[in-house]
């Protein structure tokens, strides 16, 4: 196990610019590149919905893509010809992105279903996703490129998303997030210049605490240090698609039974000879989707991420904490003023918005327990939708997922504030 790793590691090593040169549309500090494809191209036009792109920049200087979907009749649902209904913004999970909310059937999938109900939906795509194009300054393949964890992606590509969709729309937004969806929104909520601009969130799979996850191979990698041995190394990329993606995951498999719950308890996918990794059957199986579709799943997924944002998560599985991250007490000092960093408080989070939370018997990374944890410092008690068999994907995935938690939320969203009407 151990030379395995270690060969693994060697070979890393030697391919970095393979990691660097493999995955990314960036705008590559003022090169000219060639026209990519889009989601909307991809996924959301071929499945007969109205969409457009958008291109938004954060203040640290990243190129977010947002692109906004219509249903050609959810108008008639508000009474007018062309005016849209209200905004709704979709924040995915970690190593996935926008398309994440478009992988089933128009009746499966929720980014289809919210705009056959007359929202006007905006699918969020965080910096690194291949729906995104890159920084105004920097190179996909620059280290500062990869500089950030999910505290960024709350506190500037979320901010900037929300302000943007508010300043076009002028209107207060609902939000959805899913897996680290979830942990930049609790994070996001906290701060009153971003909340004020939120209608109401529905959250599936929340995460502000993950101490008592489950998954084997996670907490495999966590125990080994993998998060900070990548970061010694000097890789700032993490890219599942890759060879030495690929080779890394099967290094640290003792065996083909222990390799199947990677990328299900991190991003939700499951399941894949193509990657090399097999399902292990234990907690954390996802219950309820097509698995004549994964290897469909899989053209879209993985994205890629920073091994900052893998080493932040990390980081609040051995410590148990919600907080920023973590360089270091020297560095905390230098950067934050004190010894350890600080946390987000989620008695921040203002009593007054609307909440409403579903959760799995069988996520092995959302656990129970952590929820529950969540539940007890968030100052207002929110809807919960709580499912026995549900696994990770099973949220975002499930061929039941319409009724068993689309429409209870879109309930909860049109109960919500001045969209009581809807």
């Amino acid at each position: 196990m151990a030379r395995r790793l270690l060969a693994a590691l060697a070979a890393i090593s030697i391919t970095v610019s393979v990691l660097f040169g493999d995955s990314v549309d960036c705008f590559d500090g003022g090169g000219k590149s060639e026209p990519q494809p889009t989601l909307c191209d991809e996924l959301i036009l071929p499945a007969g919905y109205p969409c457009s792109e958008y291109m938004i920049q954060t203040k640290d200087g990243f190129l977010l893509g947002l692109q906004r979907v219509s249903s050609s009749s959810s108008s008639l649902r508000f009474g007018h010809a062309g005016e849209r209904g209200p905004p709704v913004l979709l924040l995915h999970g970690l190593f996935m992105a926008g398309d994440a909310w478009f992988l089933n059937t128009p009746e499966q999938s929720l980014g289809f279903i919210l705009a056959d109900q007359g929202f006007d939906v905006w699918v969020g795509n965080v910096r690194g996703t291949r729906w995104s194009h890159g920084h105004r300054s920097y190179s996909v393949k620059n280290k500062k490129f990869w500089d950030w964890s999910w505290q960024e992606l709350a506190l500037y590509d979320m901010a900037e998303m929300i302000n943007y969709i508010y300043s076009v729309t002028n209107s207060k937004l609902f939000i959805v997030g899913h897996s680290q969806g979830t942990i930049i929104s609790f994070a996001a909520f906290t701060q009153p210049d971003i909340v004020e601009k939120v209608e109401a969130a529905a959250l599936l799979s929340p995460i502000s605490y993950l101490d008592h996850a489950t998954a084997p191979l996670v907490l495999r990698m966590v125990s080994m240090h993998i998060d900070q041995m990548v970061l010694t190394m000097g890789i700032h990329q993490l890219n599942f698609k890759s060879e030495w993606g690929t080779n890394l995951l099967v290094s640290l498999c003792d065996t083909r039974l222990s390799c199947g719950d990677m990328l299900s308890s991190i991003t939700g996918i499951v399941v894949s000879d193509k990657l090399g990794i097999w399902w292990n059957g234990n907690k954390g199986k996802n219950c309820c989707f097509n698995d004549s579709r994964v290897a469909y799943y899989l053209d879209q997924e993985p994205h890629p991420s920073s091994a900052k944002n893998l080493n932040h998560l990390f980081q609040m599985i051995r410590e148990g904490t919600f907080s920023k991250y973590d360089y270091g007490k020297l560095k905390n000092v230098k950067v934050y003023g004190k010894f350890k960093p600080p946390k987000f408080d989620l008695s921040r989070i203002p009593k007054s918005l609307p909440l409403w939370m579903a959760y799995g018997g069988n996520d092995a990374l959302a656990d129970v327990t952590d929820v529950k944890h969540t539940l007890q410092e968030l100052p207002s008690t929110p809807e919960l939708v709580y499912l026995e068999n549900y696994g990770h994907v099973d949220f975002i995935l499930s061929l039941q997922a319409r009724q068993d938690l689309y429409d209870p939320m879109i309930n909860f969203f049109k109960s919500s504030g001045k969209y009581s009407s809807i």
